[in-house]
């Protein structure tokens, strides 16, 4: 069986609220390799954890987080959502998947990179969205670590992967198979997949040899891991 990394999705958000300090830490203390963080910027230029384009669904109001700048975020929710900073603070020296969701430009992901070297985390964290992101977080730093979402069976194209250089190919696990998976490694890429929660995925994605796993339940990924 190949080494796996057991990533936790948005940290453990079964026991405490996704993307908070809270949720990491919870999914760190339960085995976890890696926290996946989603990351937004604030209205002023502050990169925070939040998965979606407002508060409404986590944290009850119904405002743009563009709209707001970070001492707004902050006091709407408590301090209950972390900036970037504050979350690699959290994770020690644990791996962090940073997920890019929305519109994200050259000027976006080097502000995220900006913070990322500022904390000293340039080692340990690795970078993961679709192709329009990767390819800017590409141009903000050579040296990044690239997961490539992929949502296709139809491999990227050469030209793509030329410029974005990605580790792992990133994909949803019901697309995953032993064929996908040989496939991948032939061409030189690990293969990460999001987001099983049931014991019967997790083992179908291990015994197709499956590289990194994110899901919801890290306690059943790293329990199912060391049976």
């Amino acid at each position: 069986m190949r080494t796996l990394t057991a990533v936790a999705h948005r940290g453990d958000p079964y026991r405490a609220r996704e993307n908070t300090v809270d949720s990491l830490r919870s999914a760190l203390r339960r085995g976890a390799d890696a926290v996946e963080i989603d990351v937004r910027l604030t209205r002023d230029r502050v990169p925070v954890l939040l998965h979606d384009a407002t508060l409404k669904r986590l944290w009850g109001h119904d405002r743009p987080l563009s709209s707001l700048s970070g001492d707004e975020v902050s006091g709407l929710t408590a301090g209950g959502v972390p900036t970037l900073a504050e979350a690699l603070g959290a994770t020690g020296g644990s791996r962090v998947m940073v997920d890019l969701p929305g519109q994200v430009d050259v000027r976006v992901a080097r502000e995220v990179v900006d913070v990322v070297r500022a904390c000293g985390a340039g080692e340990r964290v690795y970078y993961c969205a679709a192709a329009p992101a990767m390819l800017a977080v590409r141009a903000a730093d050579p040296s990044a670590e690239i997961a490539l979402t992929w949502t296709t069976l139809a491999p990227p194209r050469p030209g793509l992967l030329d410029v974005v250089r990605p580790r792992w190919l990133n994909y949803r696990f019901p697309l995953v198979d032993r064929e996908l998976a040989d496939r991948v490694h032939r061409d030189g890429h690990l293969l990460s997949v999001w987001t099983p929660d049931t014991r019967r995925s997790m083992r179908r994605l291990l015994d197709a040899g499956v590289d990194s796993i994110t899901t919801n339940r890290i306690d059943a990924l790293t329990a199912l891991r060391g049976d």
